[in-house]
C-alpha cells in the first residue's frame, strides 16, 4: 500500500511537467556562494574534521558568502559545543544527484581523514522524478562507497526537506514531489541503518518566508543556520 501514492504521482506526471516548466521559467538560477570551501577553526585537540557533501545546499547556493552556509555554520557550532579544533570542507555541486556524487565526485575526493561526514543529497533525485528503486541503487551505492573510503567516519544524512513548504512550489506540484520525497526518505533512512550511516530527523520548516532565499527554493542564511542547529546534535551524538 505504501507504493500506491507514489504510483499516483506518475498519473499526475503531466501536471509535474507543466508546473515544473513554469517554476523553471520564473526562477532565476542561483550560483554557489562566494568564499572559502574549506577552513579551520582553532581549538583544543583532538581535532574534528567535517566534510559536508552533496548538492547545491552543500554549496550554500542561495546566499552570498559561504561563511554563512551549512558547512561553515555547522563547523562553528561543533567547535562551540566541543571546544575542539574543527577543520571543514564543503563539497557541494549544483543539481547533483546521488548517482552523480557517487560516480563523479567521490572518486575525485582525496582520502583526507574526515571524522564526520554530512550528506545533503536527495532533493534532485526527487525533483528529477527518479524512482525509489533507482534511488535505492544510487544512494545505497554512495553509502557503500563512503564507508569503504572512510570506514571510521560518522556519516549523517539529512533527509529531503518538505517540498510543500518551499515558496517556489505551486500546489499540486509541491504535493506531487512531497509524496515522492516521503517515499525516498523512507528508503534512505532504511539504507542508512543498513549501511552504517545515521539518518537525521527531517528538518522542520516553521518559517518559510525567513528560511528560504529569494528564489523560494534554496535556503537563506537563517535557513542554513536553522539547518546547522538541527544537525549538530545528530552529528555529535555517540
Amino acid at each position: 500500500m505504501r507504493r500506491f501514492p507514489t504510483f499516483l504521482t506518475w498519473l499526475a506526471f503531466p501536471i509535474y511537467v507543466w508546473q515544473g516548466l513554469g517554476v523553471r521559467r520564473r526562477t532565476s538560477r542561483m550560483l554557489p556562494a562566494r568564499g572559502p570551501v574549506m577552513h579551520e577553526i582553532s581549538g583544543q585537540p583532538p581535532a574534528i574534521s567535517l566534510l559536508v557533501l552533496g548538492d547545491s545546499s552543500a554549496a550554500s547556493v542561495g546566499i552570498g558568502n559561504s561563511e554563512n552556509g551549512l558547512a561553515a555554520q555547522l563547523a562553528v557550532m561543533i567547535a562551540q559545543r566541543t571546544g575542539s579544533a574543527v577543520r571543514w570542507r564543503a563539497a557541494g555541486f549544483n543539481s547533483a544527484t546521488s548517482g552523480q556524487i557517487r560516480d563523479h565526485v567521490l572518486p575525485n575526493l582525496s582520502a583526507d581523514p574526515w571524522t564526520h561526514i554530512v550528506l545533503a543529497i536527495g532533493t534532485n533525485d526527487t525533483k528529477n522524478f527518479h524512482s525509489v528503486p533507482r534511488f535505492k541503487k544510487e544512494f545505497g551505492g554512495l553509502l557503500y562507497a563512503l564507508r569503504a573510503k572512510w570506514p571510521e567516519s560518522r556519516v549523517v544524512w539529512s533527509p529531503v526537506l518538505e517540498f510543500t513548504r518551499a515558496p517556489a512550489m505551486p500546489s499540486p506540484l509541491g504535493k506531487i514531489l512531497e509524496i515522492r520525497a516521503t517515499a525516498g526518505n523512507r528508503m534512505g533512512e532504511r539504507l542508512c541503518l543498513e549501511r552504517g550511516a545515521v539518518p537525521a530527523p527531517r528538518l522542520p520548516i516553521t518559517n518559510p518566508e525567513a528560511g528560504f532565499a529569494s528564489d523560494g527554493f534554496h535556503a537563506s542564511e537563517a535557513g542554513y543556520r536553522a539547518w546547522a542547529e538541527h544537525l549538530v546534535g545528530p552529528v555529535l551524538a555517540d
